[in-house]
């Protein structure tokens, strides 16, 4: 576990921000509350953060606040749905998502002219373990299901999609927050996919290809 923190002083010196930018994100909503985790130390409480996230956060940071201003990056690191709507031909045209995938979608939930963020966010999600290959067309539409029956349950939350299998029989689970789960014995986890983390970046292309 120790591993897989940092300090804030390395942090610090690791990435060249300084004290008042690490506090300035972090007041903007940029890097996470409970990213800031107070332990007990030989030299008292000191404060330390998970590794690998806050180094990719403060990177992605660093590349994107030359084109956007704090608030606008915050509207992208954050893991609230957007107020963006998209015409369903610009989520092609602009390599959102595939022909393929809005062919499935609509199969599933019908094809609406214009799509909200969340319907957005369920075909890019769909899209991306399409493309590689980690489920079927078949699981695609029980994937589909899953998003349009449960997610708003999750809207705004830490959460992940869970897709497993056992003696070719596949399932999805939504779960939240750190939740810890097993499957018994034969059970296969053949992916497992981060919500938040496709909201930034599925908000990041958004912005990018100047939609919204």
């Amino acid at each position: 576990m120790e591993n897989d923190l940092i300090s804030k002083k390395d942090l610090l010196e690791e990435t060249g921000i300084s004290y008042g930018q690490l506090y300035r994100w972090k007041r903007k909503s940029l890097i996470p509350e409970e990213w800031f985790i107070r332990k007990s130390t030989f030299t008292g409480q000191e404060t330390f953060f998970p590794r690998d996230k806050i180094l990719a956060r403060i990177e992605k940071i660093k590349n994107l606040k030359e084109d956007a201003s704090l608030d606008e990056l915050s509207d992208i690191l954050s893991p609230a749905p957007s107020g963006v709507e998209v015409e369903k031909n610009k989520l092609v045209q602009e390599k959102i998502v595939s022909e393929v995938t809005m062919d499935l979608f609509a199969q599933v939930l019908g094809i609406p002219e214009v799509f909200d963020f969340r319907q957005t966010l369920y075909a890019y999600i769909l899209d991306k373990l399409l493309a590689s290959g980690e489920i079927s067309t078949d699981e695609g539409k029980v994937l589909l299901k899953t998003l349009d029956e449960h997610y708003s349950e999750f809207a705004g939350k830490s959460s992940e999609i869970l897709f497993a299998r056992k003696l070719g029989v596949s399932f999805c689970l939504l779960v939240s927050g750190s939740t810890q789960f097993s499957f018994d014995v034969g059970t296969k986890l053949v992916s497992r996919v981060n919500i938040s983390s496709i909201i930034e970046e599925l908000k990041t292309k958004l912005s990018n290809g100047g939609i919204g």
